[in-house]
């Protein structure tokens, strides 16, 4: 166990392990959240907002709209994607 002291303007240093360990440098942004007993930090990513919605932008100018596919309506499609959905929840509730 590590200690740390509460230094002027309530900062804190992070020891070198702790750091390490949550794979934080200086500038990094960490999320404290307050759980029983304690505090616990998260290590989380903090986005521009311009920059991510011309990023958001740029990926949405590439989506290409495809003819549909000759004697497929929209019903089958949509029965498609529904299928694909519940493969992954599937897929993901296995890994989690």
């Amino acid at each position: 166990m590590t200690l740390m002291r509460v230094r002027a303007a309530a900062q804190l240093t992070l020891p070198a392990e702790v750091r390490k360990a949550l794979n934080v440098k200086e500038g990094d942004y960490l999320e404290a959240e307050i759980v029983k007993g304690g505090v616990m930090l998260k290590p989380v990513a903090v986005v521009e907002r311009e920059r991510a919605w011309r990023r958001m932008q740029d990926i949405a100018s590439r989506v290409k709209d495809l003819k549909p596919i000759a004697g497929e309506g929209h019903v089958k499609k949509e029965q498609g994607i529904a299928d694909e959905v519940v493969k992954m929840r599937r897929k993901r509730r296995k890994h989690a």
